[in-house]
């Protein structure tokens, strides 16, 4: 497989699963050409009346199965799903090989795949693996090279005609007769289905499997009929408890309180909340809603009104939507029951997709738009890079999601501990480049916040902050005094995944452990 290095100095393969590739060359230097992909031209000759079979086997029965076939589903049903399982072993009743997988992610609840990969009817997959499958892929278990790719990246691929799926299963938690879906209603209910938009879309054929059949029409509707070959009810889409939990808890660790609480007043020091249009993206951690928290009481303090805050959505954030402190959540998925109950009844909390929000091929998302992201990450080295996709020992066991796409932010903002376990976090190189530091404006640790000496304007604007303001190589330098120099990973040659930039380029590649 012929390398070469790319904008960041990483060697990446030129081409990946024959198919030639683009390096990543920097930050807005790559811009494609052409047109988008369409699906195919169909007839409304063919769909009159009701698209409703009978079961699962009836619609397999009548789609187009072959082998090295791609099929695609989404993950908002998360630890919860029942339907990759369900679809992926009755393909592999039927004799089906070499199928190509492309989730919009994979949870541990996915551990049954790793058996029909080892079977070989899965070849390999196309989409963000946490848990057993990532692990496996990085022991070169999988026939081709995985590639992972952001929320924003998997739309932009599919649009782009780089990921073509011949048959995308779309779970919906409440559908009608004719296709028309949502994720609000039913028992089932997990928010929005924005990740399965461009499936719906660009597919070759599109089967809606539901929990709860509906008559015509289902409203809201997330996927529209007019995109979806088939619906096929069936009697549990997943386990409820797991889908969305029914609680996300504060953290009240010390150390990650002084994480969050630095993170919010690098926020406030920085101005941003008291200028027009502020908003801000968090996520559903334990240290990411104290930072929500913390931002909510200097919005109270200034009477703030952010402009928007952007989901995954949580109940403290349909909080501050409740009390007025934002005029909108944009929401592009439900991290718990209080977010898909509010994206349900309320008019301001509004759901989006990976296309409006994220897709770097468009004539502008709203990413840019958001004033302060806060992420989280594996390690960042001495140049700002993130990793979110392996650990310090190798092992490729977490996605990219939102990540590369939030990191478009004025001003995005890293929230880690300075080390776990015996691992430093802030580390000389790391193991794997998620996230390139053009884009990683301030790291914030317990020990110290580095700020990206690029961003001058940032470190202008906190000169009177009285927050700890240290060098990135300060912070690696106490990691390194408390853990002792960590033990590089033994990797062998063989690529065994890449990590696509938002763009479509190749920013890093995971290679196979030495173990």
């Amino acid at each position: 497989m012929k390398r070469v290095k790319n904008a960041l100095g990483r060697e990446v393969p030129i081409e990946v699963n024959g198919k030639q590739a683009v390096p990543f060359k920097g930050i807005g230097r790559y811009k494609p050409s052409g047109r988008k992909i369409g699906p195919p031209i169909s007839s409304g000759a063919d769909y009159t009346g009701s698209k409703v079979l009978k079961d699962l086997d009836e619609a397999l029965d009548k789609l187009d199965l072959h082998n090295g076939m791609t099929v695609s589903f989404h993950h908002h049903l998360r630890n919860g799903d029942y339907i990759v399982n369900l679809v992926m072993e009755k393909l592999a009743q039927r004799g089906l090989k070499d199928v190509v997988l492309a989730p919009s992610a994979l949870f541990p609840v996915h551990e049954p795949l790793v058996e029909l990969i080892k079977r070989g009817v899965v070849s390999h997959v196309l989409g963000s693996m946490n848990g057993p499958v990532g692990r496996l892929c990085t022991t070169g278990g999988m026939k081709k090279t995985a590639v992972l790719r952001s929320h924003g990246g998997r739309y932009r691929a599919i649009q782009d005609g780089d990921l073509h799926i011949d048959i995308a299963f779309i779970a919906a938690p409440t559908a009608d007769p004719h296709g028309n879906a949502n994720g609000v209603q039913g028992p089932s209910a997990c928010g929005p289905l924005g990740f399965a938009l461009a499936d719906s879309l660009y597919a070759d054929e599109v089967v809606i499997i539901t929990d709860n059949l509906v008559p015509f029409p289902a409203w809201p509707w997330s996927i529209e009929g007019g995109n979806v070959d088939y619906v096929v009810p069936i009697e549990k889409l997943g386990d409820p408890e797991k889908i969305v939990s029914g609680t996300t808890k504060v953290t009240t660790d010390p150390n990650r309180l002084k994480i969050a609480s630095w993170a919010a007043q690098l926020v406030r020091d920085s101005g941003l909340i008291d200028e027009p249009e502020f908003s801000f993206q968090a996520g559903a951690g334990g240290m990411s809603l104290a930072f929500i928290q913390y931002v909510a009481e200097y919005m109270r303090e200034k009477k703030v009104v952010a402009d928007f805050v952007r989901g995954g959505s949580t109940e403290t954030l349909v909080k501050m939507l409740k009390e007025g402190l934002t005029r909108f959540i944009l929401d592009g998925q439900s991290f718990d029951l209080a977010g898909v109950a509010s994206l349900r009844d309320n008019w301001n909390h509004i759901e989006t997709n990976p296309f409006v929000s994220y897709n770097y091929h468009t004539k502008g998302c709203f990413a840019p738009r958001v004033k302060a992201s806060v992420l989280g990450g594996t390690e960042i080295d001495l140049n700002f890079n993130v990793n979110v996709n392996t650990h310090s020992d190798g092992w490729l066991l977490h996605g990219i999601g939102g990540f590369q796409d939030a990191a478009d932010a004025f001003m995005t903002i890293i929230t880690v501990p300075l080390y776990r376990k015996t691992n430093p976090i802030v580390v000389d190189r790391v193991h794997t480049v998620t996230a390139p530091g053009d884009v990683i404006d301030a790291i914030v640790t317990d020990q110290g916040i580095a700020v990206n000496p690029k961003r001058e304007d940032l470190l202008e604007r906190l000169k009177s902050s009285n927050l700890p303001l240290v060098s990135i190589e300060e912070l690696h330098e106490k990691a390194i005094r408390i853990t002792g120099k960590p033990r590089k990973p033994r990797t062998k040659d063989n690529v065994v995944a890449v990590i696509e930039w938002r763009d479509g380029t190749i920013i890093d590649a995971v290679r196979e452990l030495d173990i």
